[in-house]
Formats: structure tokens, C-alpha cells, sequence
């Protein structure tokens, strides 16, 4: 149960670490700048039926701080608080926008999808942080001991990607920039703590 809270605690300081930066971001920054689709954008018709897919981010993000490996809780929760700095000094410096599509229908994946639209920010499109987050938790979970697993995880983390894009929320431009900052980010982080941990043995010797 220790270890449990321990990971949970963790996640909280780096994912909320995340939506603070995220909400403040949008609240200081400036007219957004219009995204333009590009067309694998217009390829891919817009579907509410996505939102559940979509929210599924808020499952795997819990999970995979429960199942990675130990040694790296610390670094994913670096990795998202770094991620998040970055993305929200680029959202205060060029805030980005886009042209959301109208949602019409009457189910509840849409009435879903519109709450989701009154809560959410209509600007910080780039680089996507939905992104950046789903790519640094698969890859702390990702592990060669549990192939089988990571292959899921994956094939789920690109599984939310798509629902992105079927929903409309960012544009493909928005995902690679994100999936970029979430990959620079960790290797750099991955970095500064191996260095850290050879320093601490050539301490004790």
C-alpha cells in the first residue's frame, strides 16, 4: 500500500504540476495564431464517437505510474513537469488556435464532447500535451520483461492519438510536436539522472 501511495503521490506532483502550467498558460496568453489543417487532418472525417477513446488518456496515464518499474516514477514525473514548462512557455510565446468543427448530433458521445469543450482550452494546440504525457507514460511502462504488455500499451498510447485527431481537439502538426517534446525531453531527463547516479557512486567510493 506504500508503494501504491508513493507512485500515486508522484503522479500528482507531475501531472498536476502539468494542468497548473497548462491553465495558466491559457489564462495569460495572448490571441492564438490559426493553425492551418494539413491533409492527413482532412483525411480523417470527424467522429464524437471518439471521446471515449479520448478519455481514455486519463486511464493510462494512473496506470502506467503503477506499473512502471521503480526507478523510473521519478523520471516520468520530471519528464512531465519539464514537458510542461516547455509547452507552456511556447503557448505563452505563440499561442496557436484552430477551426474547431461545429458538434451537432444529439448522443451522448457528443454530449460528452461538449462538456469536454467547455472546460478545455481552445487555444495551447502546440505542441500537444495530450501527447507528449500518453508517449512519457508508455515509455516508462514499456518493458522487455513484459513485451506483450508494452505492445498494448503502445498500440493503445496510438490509439489515443487517433481519437485526437478524430475529434479534432489538435491538428497532426500539433501531435508530432508533442510526441518530439515528450522525446527530448525524456532522453535529456533520462540523462541528467543517470549522471546523477554516477556521481552518487563515485561518492560512496
Amino acid at each position: 500500500m506504500q508503494e501504491v501511495l508513493y507512485r500515486l503521490w508522484q503522479m500528482l506532483l507531475g501531472w498536476g504540476f502539468v494542468g497548473l502550467v497548462y491553465h495558466s498558460a491559457d489564462r495569460w496568453q495572448g490571441p492564438g495564431h490559426m493553425l492551418a489543417p494539413g491533409w492527413l487532418d482532412r483525411l480523417i472525417p470527424f467522429n464524437p464517437q471518439a471521446i471515449w477513446l479520448y478519455l481514455s488518456f486519463f486511464l493510462i496515464i494512473p496506470l502506467c505510474y503503477l506499473i512502471c518499474p521503480r526507478q523510473r516514477v521519478i523520471w516520468l514525473r520530471s519528464s512531465m513537469q519539464l514537458s510542461a514548462l516547455v509547452a507552456g512557455a511556447v503557448y505563452l510565446l505563440w499561442p496557436t488556435t484552430m477551426d474547431y468543427p461545429l458538434n451537432e448530433a444529439h448522443s451522448p458521445s457528443s454530449s460528452l464532447l461538449a462538456a469536454l469543450i467547455r472546460v478545455d482550452s481552445a487555444q495551447n494546440c502546440l505542441p500537444s500535451l495530450h501527447i507528449a504525457l500518453t508517449v512519457l507514460a508508455v515509455w516508462a511502462a514499456a518493458d522487455a520483461q513484459h513485451k506483450w504488455r508494452s505492445v498494448l500499451l503502445m498500440a493503445w498510447g496510438l490509439a489515443i492519438a487517433f481519437s485526437i485527431l478524430q475529434l479534432r481537439r489538435h491538428l497532426f502538426i500539433d501531435l508530432l510536436s508533442g510526441a518530439a517534446l515528450a522525446m527530448v525531453v525524456g532522453w535529456g531527463c533520462w540523462r541528467m539522472q543517470w549522471m546523477g547516479g554516477k556521481s552518487r557512486q563515485r561518492g560512496k567510493q
